[in-house]
């Protein structure tokens, strides 16, 4: 059996069939709105390997010159993101234990030869709220570890419609993508993987 870091949460099959392909409706007049790009390392500028944008009041990007953050608009059109779609707000509110709702949400499309490495989700100011992450289409290889680099870590495949929960002491785990499974899933017409990230990322303030 396969023991999670505490605070980490796999909810194998969580969204049923046609509640995914809603979701890729979702998703797809989300990209209409705000197009796909290619994020960027800071300092060297290297490119990653998935295509993402972002729906919300904000969006996470990266680029060479000004590194990873949060801004309110696309980096290429200059556009606000698209709002987040209710279906999605609807899962923050069933698996999230938090009162307020995301802010963010990426928009991650892999390729069969997309990767993506270990890293912790810290850009944001509130480590109070979880970081709530979906996949639709093909199966990942999931990778999770501790809070420390030193830590070891655990693997396990994600499917389409699988929901993973990082909060409490697992908010800070690092986490990452080790490889896609071509083919596995016939949800997405050409393929490949998305994955959707609802995010918190500033402290909520009384008004």
């Amino acid at each position: 059996m396969l023991v999670l870091p505490k605070g980490v949460r796999h909810m194998p099959g969580y969204l049923p069939r046609a509640a995914q392909e809603a979701l890729v409706e979702d998703v797809r007049r989300v990209v209409q709105e705000a197009p796909l790009f290619v994020p960027a390392m800071p300092r060297t500028g290297k490119e990653m390997s998935v295509r993402m944008t972002n729906c919300g009041a904000l969006g996470w990007v990266t680029d060479k010159e000004r590194g990873y953050r949060y801004q309110p608009t696309h980096p290429l059109t200059g556009m606000p993101w698209p709002p987040i779609p209710e279906a999605l707000l609807e899962l923050w509110r069933q698996v999230s234990a938090y009162p307020h709702p995301p802010e963010a949400c990426l928009v991650n499309f892999y390729t069969e030869d997309a990767r993506m490495g270990l890293h912790q989700d810290r850009d944001e100011t509130d480590f109070s709220a979880p970081v709530v992450s979906v996949s639709l289409g093909d199966d990942c290889l999931f990778r999770v570890g501790q809070t420390t680099r030193e830590g070891g870590t655990k693997s396990f495949k994600l499917k389409s419609g699988d929901v993973v929960v990082l909060g409490g002491e697992g908010r800070l785990c690092f986490h990452g993508v080790d490889r896609i499974y071509p083919s596995t899933s016939a949800l997405l017409r050409n393929g490949g993987r998305i994955n959707l990230t609802l995010r918190r990322v500033n402290r909520y303030a009384m008004t």
